[in-house]
């Protein structure tokens, strides 16, 4: 039986949701965090408690990566073994622990305190490689700091996250160019004395746009300044964000929603997770503004389940907001009432769609939906809904306070204002770092990151996350805007920008980022399910020096294939990288078949 602490956090939780099936992931977590794993006995109390049979309950649950149904180790050792990583020996470093605690991936040591494991990219590739313990980060890591951190849990201590400073002296993040340091807009994120709370927020002019809006705009002005400003959503898709707030109804007897996309599950990204962890607050206000905007009075913050620092600073940051009077109800005096909550997800890619992430949200597995209807339409609860990115709505009260015309000098005239670009792999200094959309590859990597280590040449580029296609040193000249990014073949994405050097091997990359689509794919669409295992398949294959010639015929009929055929676009992402691979870098894939081997391993 669930314990008394478990239904009274059950009861708080109903509290926040109006169907109770919504309640269903972040219950699971408190259960699994009491009990260690989900047992049959715990998921069939929580059917009870949520009315639903516990088949829906198994079904739902076991879809999410970070739910256990066994014991694991009281340290439990997962390996980050996606892009960013294993460019920088990810796969050592598993070997290692192999060895050293003597069980392999999936086990458990005798003792029961140990559990090895892999996981996907964990929004923390600055610090490659990395692993989790019990849902902490510590990176970067070699086999001497790992011996370390293995010397402080056989104590049975646990550090808090500790990020090791980089080899090369890294500075993450750094402001862009000295001579325009006004056109800033997350100045906090590079400040060390910034704390990320209330006061030191209000003490940087903090809450003065969402004052602005609340007393001086119609939430139509609000609409009409953001479409002015060229804001375009800073998640993926590049949609403009006063479009999409548009498409809400207007009818005030409908309820409506918000709901801020903090699952930042792109491999390569991490600017979102340092957003929300070193300003949380700047956060709120744009959500705080984008509620009055769209007529919302209840928002979600789906936070990637990974994200456990996070989650620490949004809940202090919210409890802050309502006891200042900027969060409840007739918010700074103004007719504004507006709830926000955390929803913790539970591990599964997919949920960073904006349909997926709504299913999960209901409580459900985190499909996407066919549409139209769109959500603007019919979201969560089949009512209208907004769904922005952590890094979209903290440009809001700038805009709202500045002014559109100011916002929309930024940038390019079809790209604007500034961006946070995630850089990692083959770079001097990885981190995040604010330009404006009217820079260039090179001056980001170069200019910004420190180049290349050792005096290395650059081989490729991947400028959007995972999902974008590669580019090569050809286009170190390229913008970083939307538009020229896309006149090269490829995308801005998440502005996850991911170098590597001439020791790259192409076909490995290939391998790695399929075998993560195939991985997260949900499996509703055949081209998707079936697709991302064909390629994964092929291209480990071809890696391990068992191809064949006819191999690169077959994964481009399956990318062309698996291209604007399903209900979301993962299939996509991993079709356009992968033909970006074989188009840029065939003779790599050539000489695998040819000699029957990697040639890139000694």
């Amino acid at each position: 039986m669930l314990s008394a602490k478990l239904h009274q956090a059950c009861a708080e939780l109903l509290t926040r949701y109006p169907e109770k099936r919504s309640a269903l992931l972040p219950l699971l977590h408190l259960v699994q965090e009491e009990l260690g794993y989900l047992t049959p006995e715990s998921m069939e109390d929580v059917a009870r408690l949520l009315e639903m049979r516990p088949t829906d309950v198994w079904e739902t649950a076991s879809f999410y990566t970070m739910y256990h149904f066994r014991p694991v180790g009281r340290c439990h050792i997962e390996v980050c073994h996606n892009l960013s990583c294993t460019l920088l020996g990810a796969e050592s470093l598993l070997d290692h622990l192999k060895g050293r605690l003597q069980i392999r991936e999936g086990e458990t040591t005798p003792d029961g305190r140990f559990t090895l494991g892999r996981t996907e990219c964990l929004a923390a590739c600055d610090g490659a490689p990395v692993i989790q313990v019990n849902g902490r980060h510590y990176g970067p890591l070699d086999r001497t700091r790992l011996e370390e951190l293995l010397a402080s849990f056989a104590r049975g201590e646990l550090p808090q996250t500790y990020r090791y400073p980089s080899s090369a002296g890294a500075a993450s993040p750094t402001p862009a160019p000295a001579g325009a340091p006004e056109k800033i807009l997350h100045r906090n994120l590079v400040d060390p004395g910034y704390d990320g709370s209330i006061e030191a927020y209000l003490d940087r002019g903090g809450y003065r746009a969402a004052a602005k809006a609340l007393g001086d705009l119609q939430p139509p002005e609000i609409i009409d300044m953001v479409k002015r400003s060229g804001l375009r959503g800073r998640g993926g898709a590049g949609f403009p964000t006063g479009v999409k707030w548009g498409f809400i109804p207007k009818d005030p007897g409908v309820p409506k929603y918000l709901l801020c996309n903090a699952d930042e599950g792109e491999p390569g990204t991490f600017k979102d997770r340092q957003l929300l962890e070193r300003d949380p607050h700047q956060l709120l206000e744009g959500i705080i503004i984008a509620s009055y905007a769209i007529g919302a009075e209840v928002s979600y913050i789906y936070l990637r389940g990974e994200f456990l620092d996070g989650l620490a600073v949004l809940e202090r940051a919210l409890a802050e907001a309502y006891a200042r009077g900027y969060l409840g109800k007739n918010i700074l005096g103004s007719r504004l009432n507006l709830d926000v909550y955390v929803h913790r997800g539970a591990g599964a890619y997919i949920c960073g769609e904006e349909t997926a992430l709504i299913e999960s949200l209901e409580g459900k597995r985190g499909e996407p939906r066919i549409r139209p209807p769109f959500p603007a339409v019919k979201g969560v609860y089949q009512c209208p809904t907004a769904v922005n990115n952590v890094e979209t709505l903290c440009n809001i009260p700038h805009i709202v306070l500045r002014g559109a015309e100011w916002y929309a000098s930024l940038g390019t005239p079809k790209s604007t204002g500034t961006r946070v670009f995630s850089v990692s792999g083959h770079v001097r200094y990885p981190g995040n770092y604010e330009l404006q959309l009217n820079a260039t590859l090179r001056e980001l990597i170069f200019g910004y990151a420190g180049g290349i280590p050792d005096n290395r040449r650059l081989k490729a580029i991947i400028p959007g996350g995972s999902s974008a296609a590669a580019l090569t040193a050809d286009h170190l000249d390229v913008g970083l805007d939307f538009e020229s990014l896309a006149a090269a073949g490829s995308m801005g994405g998440s502005g996850a920008v991911i170098v590597m050097d001439e020791t790259t091997c192409m076909v490995k990359v290939g391998e790695v980022v399929n075998r993560f689509y195939h991985h997260e794919s949900c499996g509703q669409c055949t081209q998707c399910r079936e697709g991302t295992a064909w390629l994964h398949k092929m291209l480990k294959r071809i890696e391990q020096g068992g191809g064949r010639l006819a191999d690169l015929q077959t994964l481009k009929d399956v990318c062309r294939n698996m291209k604007g055929q399903t209900i979301c676009v993962l299939s996509d992402s991993a079709a356009m990288p992968t033909e970006s691979y074989l188009k840029y870098f065939r003779e790599e894939f050539e000489a695998h078949i040819e000699q029957g081997r990697c040639p890139f391993r000694t």
